[in-house]
């Protein structure tokens, strides 16, 4: 199969399958952005990202938070969205405590990014020390509410939060000396401060939930002796495709998304940014080779922003079902010619030549026509 980028972005193509076990041809489009400035337009940015291969963490995997997800997710039904950065205090004034908020049209997350803070077991009972000030702090889920009790001498009384087992300040042993002293998370629920190790708190972060956490990891499906004897390698029947959905459900926009108003508070050293995100479609050609052609409009279902390197990325995909293989495709042409500043413009030819087999020769390579 072929793939012509007619656009100025970064395009992938990759096989999947159900868990019926019919084969997915999913074609994906991927767009940098400038994080635009006041009175600045969005820009498409100079260096585009490459397409994410594998999943990436802050630290080893499985023990860290996760950044980015491969971008090649058989289907998504929701748009995740997505921000990995860290809360700056207004006019660079160091301070305790502050609110983060990131807006897309009439959606809004808001929560509390504290200052480094430690749990004072001393004298009976378990309190906060005071929050430290800070200019800015990072955050992700690796400091969020959460972690694994590992320290009991049983290791059957261990135990992990498994809404997020790598963040911190989670403890359901209370014995000052394995309390005292240890971190709190940097973040929390804004009007619900965390204040005791064996509380049940929502972590809060704008990154991706890991793939094995709760409440994630229900929909990947039962993987048992029945389905080793009798499924594998395909997907269990209960898999849902809910599991493909990286961000968590709070920041899961139903389609369409583009066109809204967006606004990111104290997420940027300037306090706040507000721009416009980009909406226009994101056309494909697909070319079967014994049918007519098959036009697409893709779909919007993954933003990233990213402050800290004044970019954000958009990644839109169609998923189409193969009737055999992918070898029943010549090829696929992902945008058109034209104007936009996505768009590519006399540097490709179009339309593109269509690539057609001979009727009775399934064998042979396609010839141009």
């Amino acid at each position: 199969m072929e793939l012509v980028n007619s656009t100025r972005m970064v395009i992938g193509s990759t096989v999947g399958m159900e868990a019926s076990g019919r084969e997915l041809l999913v074609v994906v489009v991927k767009g940098t952005f400038r994080l635009p400035k006041l009175g600045e337009d969005v820009e498409l940015h100079q260096e585009q990202l490459p397409l994410v291969m594998a999943d990436t963490f802050t630290g080893a995997p499985g023990f860290s938070a996760p950044m980015h997800e491969v971008d090649f997710a058989l289907r998504k039904h929701r748009c995740d969205i997505l921000l990995l950065g860290g809360a700056y205090a207004p006019h660079g004034r160091p301070i305790k405590r502050i609110p983060v908020s990131l807006r897309i049209g009439n959606w809004t997350k808001t929560f509390a990014v504290v200052g480094n803070r430690r749990w004072d077991a001393g004298g009976g009972g378990v309190r906060t020390t005071g929050a430290e000030s800070f200019v800015s702090q990072p955050f992700s889920y690796d400091v969020a509410f959460g972690g694994v009790d590992a320290n009991h001498e049983d290791p059957a009384k261990h135990a992990a939060f498994m809404r997020n087992p790598v963040g911190r300040g989670f403890h359901k042993h209370l014995d000052s000396k394995w309390v005292h002293g240890t971190p709190l998370p940097n973040t929390e629920e804004l009007d619900r401060p965390i204040d005791a190790p064996d509380g049940h708190y929502t972590p809060m972060s704008f990154g991706p939930v890991g793939r094995g956490w709760e409440p994630r990891s229900r929909y990947a499906g039962t993987y048992d002796d029945e389905w080793v004897e009798r499924i594998f390698p395909f997907l269990p029947p209960d898999f849902d495709e809910q599991y493909y959905q990286a961000a968590p459900l709070d920041q899961q926009l139903p389609f369409p998304v583009g066109g809204q108003a967006v606004s990111l508070v104290n997420l940027t050293p300037d306090g706040e940014r507000n721009f416009v995100l980009p909406a226009f479609e994101a056309p494909m050609t697909i070319f079967p080779k014994r049918a007519q052609r098959e036009d697409y409009n893709a779909t919007l279902d993954s933003i990233v922003f990213e402050p800290e390197f004044e970019r954000f990325t958009m990644t839109w995909r169609i998923t189409r079902a193969l009737t055999f293989s992918i070898f029943e495709i010549a090829k696929v042409v992902v945008g058109r010619r034209g104007h936009e500043p996505w768009q590519k413009h006399t540097q490709v030819a179009f339309p593109n030549p269509v690539a057609a087999a001979p009727p009775h020769a399934d064998d042979e390579m396609p010839s141009e026509v």
